[in-house]
């Protein structure tokens, strides 16, 4: 039996002995970005044994990052069953503005101009601001640190200060509300692996509404303002690829709000929640298609202040400025991406889309979406133009013509691809 035992520590031994492991991991390519951060957030350590699975799911997971224009790999023999592991990383420029401007036929005009450094401290974190003016003015100041404390926890901290006219829906009519939403967000972040992440927080804010014009009821009041509490939680689970403006692969988000009220009469608790499922599909050297479903549905209340809208900035490019709202949606935007030109840092890239969703009208049944006056249907066209080694630096026009019911067309402006 000693015997037996002996064998069998000496053959595992033995194997162990011929594994091949990382001697050195090192990183070029860097220059604003810290080595030490990609080593932070990277499986592959010096000691550890050489695998090639996980060498590609960090590769995979540094081309998310916004410091990151493309990454590859390089393992090297240094003799005796050990091996040099090189990551060699391109940069982006990461010090970005942000511009989104948008019309319909109805001459409506707002537009929101930012600024945002994504690479903070060579450590990917992200801080910055918006100003907007969509006729009253509104900002917001965002921190996100994803790899703040370890390469798993990480915290964000938002405030923003909207204010906006929105349509009010009721009794067949529409009133005009000047609308201020203060809030102040903390949210901590958890990155179980490659693949999954969490946030969980709370929102402090009050909501502010203000009538301006329109039609009136007494049940609904023309002054209102409420303290409220959010808490949420983000469920992401990310698979895709990037390789400059190429995507490819699935990805999942699921973001649950519970919203407590001080006027439980006019602005009552509620819960809403939504999922967006993304796909992505690389057709030849050029084309990519791209599509998203978003399923959402919150509490059922009887009120003008639903929380699901239909906005040309949201999911359905050209329909107009919130023109509608529900408490249930389902919407699918789904686009052929082509690349028309390219050339060293730039790219121009054409594209198709079908925009299409129904929503459930307040204190409705669940089936109205699946009628057909509820739906809308809005196909278009448009031109992105990319930098490839600026981060999300894409300047997209889309021009959407509704088919459907009572349907209008705009153009939609804005930085970044529309999802």
């Amino acid at each position: 039996m000693k015997i037996l035992i002996t064998c069998f520590f000496l053959i595992t031994s033995f194997a162990i002995a011929q594994q091949a492991t990382v001697a050195e991991f090192n990183i070029i390519g860097h220059k604003k970005l810290r080595a030490s951060f990609v080593k932070k957030i990277s499986n592959i350590k010096a000691g550890v044994v050489l695998d090639s699975t996980m060498i590609k799911a960090d590769i995979k997971l540094l081309k998310r990052l916004p410091s990151i224009a493309n990454a590859s790999y390089e393992v090297l023999s240094s003799g005796n069953n050990t091996y040099t592991v090189i990551y060699t990383v391109e940069e982006n420029f990461t010090i970005i503005p942000s511009a989104n401007v948008y019309t319909t036929n109805d001459d409506e005009f707002a537009y929101r101009l930012g600024l945002f450094e994504f690479n903070l401290f060579g450590r990917n974190m992200t801080f910055g601001g918006f100003y907007q003016q969509d006729i009253y003015r509104s900002y917001a100041l965002n921190f996100r640190a994803p790899y703040l404390f370890s390469k798993q926890f990480g915290l964000a901290i938002n405030y923003q200060d909207l204010t906006t006219q929105e349509p009010v829906f009721f009794d067949n009519t529409t009133s005009n509300y000047k609308y201020n939403n203060e809030s102040f967000e903390v949210l901590g972040l958890y990155q179980l692996n490659y693949n999954n992440r969490f946030e969980l927080g709370i929102n402090v804010f009050t909501e502010d509404y203000e009538y301006k014009f329109g039609a009136t009821n007494p049940n609904v009041p023309q002054d209102l303002q409420v303290n409220k509490l959010l808490y949420k939680l983000i469920y992401e689970y990310n698979n895709l690829d990037f390789n400059f403006q190429y995507v490819e692969g699935f990805s999942s988000v699921l973001n649950v709000q519970h919203v407590t009220s001080k006027s439980e009469d006019l602005l009552p608790t509620f819960t809403i929640g939504w999922n967006d499922f993304l796909y992505f599909k690389r057709y030849g050297s050029k084309g990519n298609w791209a599509s998203r479903l978003r399923l959402g549905l919150s509490t059922n209340n009887d009120t003008p202040f639903a929380p699901f809208s239909v906005d040309n900035n949201l999911n359905i490019r050209g329909v107009g400025n919130s023109i509608d709202r529900g408490t249930a949606a389902v919407v699918l935007n789904t686009e052929y991406r082509h690349t028309l030109y390219e050339k060293g840092w730039f790219a121009l890239q054409g594209n198709a889309f079908v925009d299409a969703g129904s929503w459930r009208q307040p204190g409705g049944h669940l089936d109205e979406i699946t009628k057909f006056n509820s739906l809308r249907v809005y196909p278009g066209v448009g031109l992105r133009f990319i930098h490839k080694k600026i981060f999300n630096a894409i300047f997209r026009i889309d021009y959407g013509i509704g088919v459907s019911n009572n349907s209008t067309q705009g153009l939609v402006f804005g930085i970044g691809q529309y999802f």
